[in-house]
């Protein structure tokens, strides 16, 4: 089961998820999302925390008000967390996740300790959490088939901003092309015998500012 919540931080809303137990949040470990960012609190026992970033949005760039209810739910989701004050909340993208088969279930560690940013929660924020729990559902997805069809739309679309590259590539040179072209028939047309000039049958007696003159 997954519990799904609705930030009003941000107009639309954004979605927060969770995993009920452990072994949902191995679930979500297993199948996450590139865009997904992970949320625990440190050094305790709580909720794996999910927010899916949209399209163009950076995990290191949240709003800070979005940041602060989705640290609110993970620590009230923490036992022992959620009866301390100044918690520390980690958070990194999923694909920092790292899983090794010696861990535990539900256990994580990362890849790079550089790539995790902390925030931290002074006390529980109980009007956070009421707004928020008031927007939660419980849902049994298909987590796996869900990443299959995400990572086939994503790679329809790399095909699709591929495809329009090389259009652009094609309309490019094909554009170079003319100008070159017109360029070339230009200066040809300077060559033709009608404008060209031939001292043939000039008086050649003459000085340079005379035919000068004759021209004029």
């Amino acid at each position: 089961m997954v519990y799904y919540f609705q930030s009003t931080a941000t107009d639309p809303p954004t979605t927060i998820y969770m995993g009920k137990d452990k072994f949902e949040n191995e679930e979500l470990i297993k199948y996450g999302w590139t865009n997904d960012v992970w949320f625990h609190v440190d050094k305790l026992s709580s909720a794996h925390v999910y927010l899916r970033l949209q399209e163009g949005d950076r995990w290191d760039q949240i709003d800070e008000k979005l940041l602060l209810d989705i640290a609110q739910l993970t620590k009230a989701n923490s036992i022992e967390g959620n009866k301390k004050d100044n918690i520390c909340i980690i958070y990194t993208p999923w694909s920092n996740l790292k899983k090794t088969g010696d861990m535990d279930t539900g256990q994580v560690g990362f890849h790079k300790n550089k790539t995790v940013k902390r925030t931290y929660i002074d006390t529980r924020r109980n009007e956070i959490i009421n707004r928020l729990n008031k927007t939660k559902t419980e849902d049994y997805p298909d987590l796996g088939l869900m990443k299959i069809q995400n990572e086939k739309m994503i790679r329809k679309q790399q095909r699709e901003l591929e495809k329009l590259q090389n259009q652009a590539e094609l309309e490019y040179i094909k554009e170079k092309q003319l100008e070159k072209k017109k360029g070339l028939n230009g200066y040809e047309s300077l060559m033709v015998e009608e404008h060209m000039y031939s001292n043939k049958g000039l008086d050649m007696t003459k000085t340079a500012q005379e035919l000068e003159d004759d021209f004029m």
